[in-house]
């Protein structure tokens, strides 16, 4: 028989956090996270995210022993300013029982009804800088640091218990060798005449923060045109900029401004340090911190996180810019290979911009939907 309990205290909490650390033990693929952040991130009081939305976490229980989790989410940005009536779910995981998975969702169904909303879609996080996506295709490969990975039969449960795909997703890589100058250097300077444009450079992190709230900003507004999108708040800017920024190395910011000095566009590149937290495994201390410092310093590969253009320069070469200014950088780090974090199968003009570096597509994931009424 399963059992299904809300986490409601603070070991809870922590067994909710470590539960897939026992069911990905022996995965070469999946990356775990650092516990004390997962913590930081539930923590209501830390995370401004609960201002405007709400969680709930459950544990599934078979025989006295842990079998799953589930975090069920409400936006409430979403749905109110929105209208999207969508009860999230997110942080879910599971042993390969069909019971399991059906309790654990039955939970978060009966919220969403609760609730008034129409419908449920995950695996999502609380907002558009969240992890998103269950894995369909492309389990071998290692999973980045800020998305999810799971089993293949994570999939079969979906369907068995009567979730259409939402949402598709692809993840892509290219050997730093496919980036060829031609593509953007002579375009870079003709656009950056022709707007009055400047790329900045930087070396330290503290060049970096007067530019990072108008960095969100900018990422509100050019995003803003996608359904799913959630804009990001003054708040969560303050949040964001403490838990990221910190993160990247000050040269894998790039930003581009016009002659007033106001930013047009920014792209935001990390370390891959996927293999440094799988050595970590959940603890900063003792050696967690060495490893993600090395692989900070000298990580021959790199992740696209971030790229945003103002709507007005968009179709205008700005990214030729920016493209400019990584391959400097890349080609001074040594860069070997390059990964892009998922984005949607149908946002063609994200897709026409990594044309000439002949990406492979690594990874396929998708969001599942289920109408509440």
């Amino acid at each position: 028989m399963i059992t299904v309990k809300e986490v409601l205290s603070k070991k809870d909490l922590k067994k909710f956090v470590k539960f897939p650390f026992g069911i990905y033990k022996n995965s070469k693929s999946w990356v775990p996270p650092i516990i004390s952040q997962e913590l930081q991130t539930f923590d209501k009081k830390k995370n401004p995210i609960f201002e405007d939305a709400e969680a709930r976490f459950f544990l599934a229980y078979k025989d006295n022993v842990i079998v799953g989790r589930v975090a069920a989410i409400i936006n409430w940005l979403e749905v109110n300013d929105q209208n999207q009536k969508k009860m999230r779910f997110g942080w879910f995981d599971f042993i390969d029982d069909f019971e399991v998975s059906k309790a654990l969702l039955e939970e978060v169904e009966s919220i969403g009804r609760t609730k008034d909303l129409e419908y449920t879609e995950g695996p999502v996080g609380f907002s558009n800088l969240d992890k998103v996506g269950v894995v369909t295709e492309g389990f071998e490969a290692v999973a980045p640091m800020v998305t999810w990975y799971n089993h293949p039969y994570y999939v079969n449960h979906y369907e068995a218990l009567g979730y259409k795909v939402e949402k598709s997703y692809v993840e892509n890589t290219f050997p730093f060798e496919n980036v060829k100058p031609i593509f953007f250097a002579k375009a870079q300077e003709l656009i950056k005449r022709r707007y009055s444009l400047t790329a900045l450079k930087f070396t330290k992190t503290e060049e970096v923060m007067p530019y990072v709230d108008k960095m969100f900003d900018l990422f509100n507004e050019s995003y803003a045109s996608l359904s799913s999108f959630v804009k990001i708040t003054d708040i969560q800017k303050k949040y964001f900029k403490k838990k990221f920024i910190s993160f990247v190395n000050p040269e894998y910011i790039k930003f581009v401004v016009d002659k007033n000095d106001e930013l047009v566009g920014f792209a935001i590149v990390m370390p891959a340090f996927s293999k440094a937290l799988q050595k970590a495994n959940g603890k900063l201390f003792p050696f967690g911190f060495k490893h993600i410092l090395n692989a900070k310093k000298n990580s021959k590969e790199a992740i696209f996180y971030l790229i945003g253009i103002l709507p007005e320069y968009q179709n205008k070469g700005v990214h030729a810019v920016i493209f400019n200014e990584y391959y400097e950088t890349f080609k001074e780090k040594g860069i070997e290979t390059c990964y892009r974090t998922p984005e949607l199968e149908d946002n063609e003009a994200i897709q026409k911009i990594w044309k000439h570096f002949d990406p492979k597509i690594i990874r396929r994931r998708k969001t599942f939907r289920k109408n509440l009424n």
